[in-house]
């Protein structure tokens, strides 16, 4: 059965192999995502102009921003049936499924009419130069349209890992990814849609990756088999409010993480058009290596949940030991590589000097050190695990957002250069893993007194 075929067991056995196979298919599907979503850029870059690779890339904030609240439910949903598994009781995970993927399409209707009211509103709060202004409002308002099917996939997706499946949402994800580069390249230089022709590839492969992830869970023949005809029969409200519990403040810590980003990206707009772009450009190193962490950290949320559930806190410590030790060495080295790999790695977005020279200072002074995010992502995965997501949305809203604020709106107006910017971001990663880390022993300890 398809369950049974692609179900991981966690809690028992050793961890570092089990993690590291979950992990990589994670991993490869967001640094897919990743790419293709450059690819837009990429495309637009070299085949349009900067005023429509700065009217892309000056809407990655405030997506990031408005998205990440109802991406994190979807950690709820996964904390909750991995619960669920762990404490022996699958046959409540249909009323799981069926309850979370109700709430990913609601919650993406709402998204999808918000952000279309939103978007003038939101651009100008952030002052996008005026000479991009009407391509940044067309292009953001057609990606809202997918917004429904990104929440389909995010909600499938958790609910598939949740049992230890993370390979059938990277084939998705992967096949909806060649269309989208496939659709950007007949869509800009065939037909020269410009900034309209890399929105409706987005928004055509998100539906793709979307509705594929939803079949497997409709083709499951165990509990996880979702019925679409039967979501209001199953929906349960103690899991609605189980899923918004742990997801929401998950939720808030991503959004509050993009308001801060869509502070400096305020500041950036500031710079004119070259330095967005450049900025932009520059920003896919620190996103691929987010992709990499934040597989680590996915990983240790489902391997601690069941284990948590199970009520093996001994196991849960060595799942997030072995997790930090993985990810914060991968990570390393693969930001070594990137830097080693700077120079025709922004030249595949664009070829423009004075674009280049403006990527190469957000390389320098912040993609070298993003590996340090694995050493606060991880630990937070952990407690989310453990039904402690409040306690990392704090932290990260003082560390990400508070921190990175005061920065911006004192520090940086008295040493205003693109070098000092960029500077905000390792020195708000170093607050953050201290006190992350520090948080995540007092709640093991709590959790190792009560057991």
């Amino acid at each position: 059965m398809a369950g049974k075929q692609t179900a991981v067991d966690m809690t028992h056995g050793p961890l570092a192999k089990k993690i590291l196979f979950f992990a990589l298919p994670l991993a490869a599907s967001s640094v897919l995502q990743q790419l293709f979503n450059a690819a837009d850029l990429a495309v637009v870059g070299r085949f349009a102009n900067a005023q429509a690779m700065a009217a892309v890339g000056s809407n990655g904030a405030v997506i990031n921003l408005l998205v990440s609240l109802f991406v994190g439910m979807s950690v709820g949903a996964n904390v909750l049936i991995g619960n669920l598994i762990g404490a022996g009781h699958r046959e409540r995970v249909r009323e799981a499924v069926h309850t979370s993927v109700l709430l990913a399409l609601v919650a993406g209707i709402f998204l999808l009419g918000l952000g279309i009211i939103l978007t003038p509103f939101i651009l100008r709060l952030m002052s996008a130069p005026e000479d991009v202004m009407a391509l940044a409002i067309l292009y953001l308002r057609i990606y809202f349209c997918g917004m429904p099917a990104i929440m389909m996939y995010n909600f499938a997706a958790a609910i598939l890992r949740s049992k230890g499946d993370s390979k059938r949402p990277f084939y998705s994800l992967t096949a909806a990814g060649i269309l989208n580069v496939a659709l950007n390249l007949l869509f800009v230089i065939v037909f020269h849609l410009s900034v309209v022709g890399v929105a409706l590839a987005t928004v055509i492969s998100n539906y793709f990756s979307g509705i594929l992830t939803m079949l497997f869970l409709i083709r499951e023949k165990d509990e996880f088999h979702l019925e679409p005809g039967k979501l209001l029969f199953f929906f349960r409200r103690p899991y609605l409010v189980k899923v918004l519990q742990i997801g929401v403040p998950a939720g808030l810590q991503g959004m509050v993480f993009s308001l801060s980003n869509v502070v400096i990206q305020t500041a950036v707009n500031s710079f004119g058009a070259n330095c967005i772009a450049g900025m932009t450009a520059a920003q896919n190193v620190d996103f691929i290596s987010y992709c990499f962490l934040n597989a680590f950290s996915q990983a240790t949320v489902t391997f601690v949940s069941q284990n948590y559930g199970a009520g093996n806190i001994g196991r849960c410590r060595r799942v997030l030991r072995t997790a930090l030790i993985m990810g914060v060495g991968l990570d390393m080295v693969l930001v070594a590589c990137l830097y080693l790999a700077r120079v025709p790695f922004i030249g595949f977005f664009t070829k423009d000097p004075n674009v280049v020279s403006y990527a190469m200072i957000r390389v320098t002074y912040s993609g070298l050190f993003h590996f340090m995010c694995a050493t606060y992502e991880i630990p937070a995965g952990a407690m989310r695990g453990m039904n402690r997501s409040m306690v990392p949305a704090l932290i990260s809203m003082l560390g990400t957002c508070a921190f990175r604020l005061l920065y911006v709106f004192t520090y940086f107006p008295a040493h205003r250069s693109v070098e000092t910017l960029v500077m905000v971001y390792p020195l708000s990663w170093v607050m953050t893993c201290i006190v992350m880390n520090t948080a995540c022993q007092l709640v093991f300890r709590k959790a190792e007194k009560k057991t």
